[in-house]
């Protein structure tokens, strides 16, 4: 069994366990111990047979316990308990036309049926209205849904990172390229595609519907499949011929304004030629939201940073030491890397006083004289207190390299305060960067109510930066923000905001939202060397 495969077991075991009602801790921890083996550099199969799995981040004795049971008999005995009792299929298809799972499963047992085909059946004879608590308005909505007239929705967004592991896994089982907004990189993604080239779609089709991910095909015709995940989640195949295969992902990338404006699209193998017909420069994905016909700009690269600015350590909430953020980030081609621990007003997590800061500087110059010429620097993420002072003295933030200043407690302040609080902040002249400026939790809470506007007017007068943070739930800046920040003129920082050294891998995340809003690598601090970084931050004024 290779990593994807035993992954996707463990995916699909936690999201069995959630239906079931189990402990949330425990689908939780299988949906770690999955992110882990699938970023994994060594065969899983071969830890486990080896008895060495443990060493893996996550894996404790009862995920090792299920991983050898996978690994040596090729199956998970509860899970294939939990899908012959939840009708995984027919709780995919329910959560798609926006039941709960526990009312699919309740629909499933009054009508003695199992699958997505039985229920389907079931409602065309008119036998939904025997099921306790479906009345004719409930018959008439699913049966709408079923036909998608009333063109249902997934119930949930997923976050990029899980949008681009879902997707990017069916196309890598079925040698196709993902599409729709994973290759946008929007942040939280609705339309899920993959587009293959085939000459003969049966062989694609029929994978398609047998992979792990997959647990119902709800609609077919002859290029084409709907799938739908156990959460309810729909991933579209497009099983184009080889000769049109660039027209098909260009129409399966785009957003439907961007494609309108470009119909007729021409017959194409690959995307390239699609846009040399058209007579239009080739558009990066990310820009594909709007019609758009110009010339695009160079966008920046993953390649173009040379450090990350903005990581914890287990001085606060972090889970390695600051040689071990040191020496990964070195590993991943970076010159330097700034430690941004915490300070004691965050609340919720433990902060670092101004003794703690020097302390930690003793730790940071030790690992210096082992990493170099790597160099980590001496860096803070500093909460901004509600009157605007900064949650550690002047003189100790003078002394670092690196100072990051953020939001965390008091997020809906009225728009005034808020924004009146944060102008202060930056006008401290140590501040070099303003931290998840909007504060947002994509999908879980609003971004904070500062005007971003007037910010801008005051980080380009004073020199600071503005952050495009990378973790998954929160992608902030925005892709539209970044765009905002730089017609400004004021510069971006892509930062991982990284807790571990997994999390460094979030610099992806970054870039790409950068991307959205039209970056450069000229518009991105961390593209340039150490020497200019440490330089005192240069005002507009």
């Amino acid at each position: 069994m290779d990593n994807a495969r035993i992954a996707d077991r463990l995916d699909a075991f936690a999201s069995l366990l959630e239906l079931a009602d189990a402990n949330p801790y425990m689908p939780r921890a299988y949906r770690r111990a999955a992110e882990t083996i699938r970023g994994a550099l060594v065969p899983v199969d071969a830890l486990v047979r080896a008895g060495r799995v443990r060493e893996l981040r996550g894996i404790g004795p009862g995920i090792e316990t299920r991983l050898r049971e996978l690994v040596e008999t090729g199956e998970i005995a509860e899970l294939a308990q939990l899908e012959h009792e939840l009708a995984p299929g027919l709780v995919g298809l329910g959560r798609f036309l926006g039941l709960t799972a526990k009312r699919s499963v309740e629909i499933a047992r009054a009508l003695g049926i199992r699958t997505p085909e039985e229920l389907r059946a079931a409602a065309a004879a008119g036998r939904l209205r025997s099921v306790p608590g479906v009345g004719p308005k409930t018959e008439a909505r699913l049966l709408d849904a079923l036909a998608r007239e009333a063109g249902p929705r997934p119930p949930r967004r997923l976050l990029l990172n899980r949008a681009r592991e879902l997707v990017g896994g069916i196309a890598l089982a079925l040698g196709g390229e993902p599409a729709g907004d994973v290759r946008r990189w929007r942040d939280a993604c609705e339309r899920l595609a993959v587009v293959c080239a085939a000459a003969d779609p049966s062989p694609v089709l029929a994978r398609f519907a047998e992979l792990p991910q997959i647990v119902a095909v709800i609609e077919r015709e002859e290029r084409r499949a709907l799938g739908v995940t156990v959460e309810g989640v729909p991933v579209e195949l497009v099983a184009a011929e080889p000769g049109r295969f660039g027209t098909a992902l260009v129409r399966a990338t785009g957003s439907p304004a961007y494609v309108a404006a470009l119909e007729p699209l021409p017959e194409a193998p690959d995307e390239a030629a699609v846009y040399r017909a058209l007579g239009v420069p080739w558009v990066a994905p990310e820009l594909r939201e709007r019609p758009y016909r110009g010339e695009p700009a160079a966008l920046v690269e993953l390649d173009d940073i040379r450090g990350d600015l903005h990581c914890h350590t287990t001085w606060s909430d972090g889970r390695f030491t600051v040689e071990e953020m040191g020496r990964a980030a070195r590993d991943r081609g970076y010159d330097y890397v700034a430690i941004c621990d915490h300070t004691p007003a965050v609340g919720a997590v433990r902060g670092l006083t101004p003794d703690d800061v020097r302390r930690q500087a003793e730790e940071i110059a030790a690992a210096n004289e082992r990493l170099a010429p790597f160099r980590i620097l001496r860096g803070i993420e500093c909460d901004i207190l509600p009157d605007g002072r900064l949650d550690l003295p002047d003189d100790v933030l003078a002394e670092l390299d690196w100072v990051q200043a953020s939001v965390h407690g008091g997020q809906r302040m009225p728009r005034e305060e808020m924004t009146k609080r944060v102008e202060e902040a930056l006008r401290n002249p140590s501040v070099r960067c303003l931290s998840h400026p909007k504060g947002r939790l994509i999908d879980r809470r609003p971004e904070n109510a500062l005007d971003l506007e007037r910010v801008f007017g005051v980080a380009l007068e004073e020199g600071v930066a503005l952050e495009v943070n990378g973790l998954p739930d929160r992608l902030d800046l925005s892709g539209e923000h970044v765009r905002d920040a730089l017609r400004a003129g004021v510069p971006i920082v892509c930062s991982t905001d990284a807790h571990s050294i997994r999390g460094l891998g979030n610099m992806t995340l970054s870039v790409h939202t950068a991307r959205r809003g039209w970056a450069t690598r000229a518009d991105v601090v961390n593209t340039g060397p150490l020497q200019a970084l440490l330089e005192p931050r240069q005002p507009a004024r």
